[in-house]
Formats: C-alpha cells, sequence, structure tokens
C-alpha cells in the first residue's frame, strides 16, 4: 500500500476514534472542570499508549530529540482540550464539530510559512471562504456566537497549530516519543492547574474514563502517523468525515440537530475544504504559486 493510502485510511479511522473520544469527554465535561477532564484525557490515553510503545520499537524510541517542539505540543494540547472541552459542555457535538472544520483549511494556510508548502490564489480563496463560513455558524445573536463557540474555534487554531508541529517533529522524533510526551505534558500541566478545583472520579464515571483513554490512545496514534506518512494539506480535509459520527451521536445519545444556519455555515467549510482536495489533485501547473 503507498504511504498516501495507507495516510488516508489511518486519518480515516483516527477521526472515527476521535469521535469516540469527543462523545467520552462530553459525557464528563457535565460533572467536571474542563482542566480535570483535559488531564484525564492524557492520563487515561497513556497506559494504552504505552503498551502500543512497547509492542514496536520499545521504551527506548520515546527518547526525545527536540524538547522545545514537545513542550510547545504540550502547551497546544492544554490550550486546544481545555478550550474544546468548554465547548462541548455547552454546545451539541454536531455544532462544535461544523467550527472545527476550519482545521484543514488553517493547516493548509500554516504549511505555507512553517513547512514551505505551495498554496496558489484559488487555494487562498477558498480558505477565504471557509473563514465566511465560520463566520456563518458565529453569527450575531446565534446560540453557538458565545464564549463556548469561540473557545472552540481557538481550540481549532491550536489544533491546526499542532498538526504543522508532527510534520517538523517527524524529522527527528519518533511516532511513539510525539504520542507519549503529548500526553505526559497533557496530563500532568492540565493536572498542576486544575488541582485547586479537582473533583473526585464518581464510580459511575469510571468506565467512561476508561472509554476516553481508549479511544483518545487509539485516535493519537492513528492521527501522528497518518501526518508522517502523508502531506499535510492533503489529508487534513479528511476530517470532515466527523459530521457524519457527530450527527449519529447527537441523535442517539442527546436527540438534537444543528439548526439551518449552522448547517449552511458546515456546508460553506466544507464546500471550500474539497475544492483543497480538488487543488490537490489536479495540479494544475498554470496556477502561480
Amino acid at each position: 500500500m503507498a504511504p498516501s493510502t495507507r495516510a488516508t485510511w489511518l486519518m480515516l479511522m483516527a477521526v472515527a476514534a476521535f469521535a469516540g473520544m469527543d462523545t467520552s469527554m462530553k459525557l464528563l465535561a457535565a460533572h467536571y472542570p474542563p482542566l480535570q477532564v483535559s488531564a484525564l484525557r492524557g492520563f487515561a490515553s497513556l497506559p494504552f499508549v504505552l503498551v502500543w510503545v512497547m509492542s514496536t520499537k520499545g521504551l527506548a524510541s520515546i527518547r526525545p530529540v527536540r524538547w522545545g517542539l514537545h513542550l510547545l505540543r504540550g502547551v497546544l494540547a492544554i490550550a486546544m482540550i481545555v478550550g474544546f472541552v468548554y465547548g462541548l459542555a455547552r454546545l451539541p457535538l454536531s455544532s462544535t464539530y461544523a467550527i472545527t472544520f476550519i482545521a484543514p483549511l488553517l493547516v493548509t494556510a500554516l504549511a505555507v510559512p512553517l513547512l514551505g508548502e505551495k498554496v496558489g490564489p484559488r487555494r487562498w480563496a477558498a480558505i477565504g471562504v471557509g473563514m465566511f463560513g465560520v463566520l456563518v455558524i458565529l453569527r450575531p445573536g446565534g446560540d453557538v456566537f458565545s464564549l463556548a463557540g469561540l473557545s472552540v474555534l481557538l481550540a481549532t487554531f491550536c489544533w491546526a497549530a499542532s498538526a504543522i508541529t508532527v510534520r517538523v517533529l517527524t524529522r527527528s522524533d519518533t511516532t511513539q516519543s510525539m504520542v507519549v510526551w503529548m500526553l505526559v505534558l497533557l496530563g500532568f500541566g492540565a493536572a498542576a492547574l486544575a488541582w485547586s478545583s479537582w473533583l473526585p472520579i464518581r464510580s459511575a464515571d469510571w468506565a467512561t474514563v476508561l472509554m476516553l483513554g481508549a479511544f483518545g490512545a487509539c485516535g493519537q496514534v492513528l492521527l501522528t502517523e497518518a501526518f508522517r506518512l502523508g502531506e499535510a494539506s492533503k489529508i487534513a480535509p479528511l476530517e470532515y468525515t466527523a459530521l457524519l459520527w457527530s450527527l449519529g451521536i447527537d441523535l442517539a445519545l442527546w436527540g438534537v440537530l444543528p439548526d439551518a444556519v449552522t448547517w449552511l455555515g458546515a456546508a460553506i467549510i466544507v464546500a471550500s475544504g474539497l475544492y483543497l482536495i480538488r487543488r490537490e489533485c489536479v495540479h494544475d501547473v498554470t496556477e502561480p504559486p
């Protein structure tokens, strides 16, 4: 299987796993502060990831080479999860995902100055259209235009920046190292910040914490490996498949769906992202860099 094809399948599986993880976080966010949920995200996934490390390349593979970038990923991860969990607790999963759909467009935009990838004017236009779609979703006076919606948008910026750091770290560090240290820094960093408001875990919630760890570990490994094998601007748009998962989960667990304007904004963002995929596939040599 070609690396690009493998990256595609890995990304699709990662999106499915993260949908399960996000559902777990939304369930926990109803009872615990965002920082505590973020710490649980890191700690609960770490044992599963360590089993994966031992079964692949062993503990020697987690030795970090570029500590500065690992620390940056840790900071981005804390900000991302806290903002996302805050939004999850107050918005439907599908509405939250609709905002995060801007992430592939942000990855493409950031790949230009940070990775040296070439993006032509047509794709810049698609990014602009996608940003307009976000403004449609975050319309003044709408339910999503709130601190919750804006926190999800901030979390999405952090996700895109983290995805770029993965591409840079692959030049020096292993996949095992990137996954383990992100979880360690997320867990201990968020726990330290949440210590003063930490709540005891209810016995009924331990199963959800276990589910959070399992889905999170699988998603993180699959995502990191996908970005290692594929170009960021090509595989990131596959994040849009999360829409199908979020709609099904929202209906099954909470019986809600996005309103018409949120659907419109999501459609604009997805359309612009699909256009980016088309531009990557066509390789229009007449398009100026």
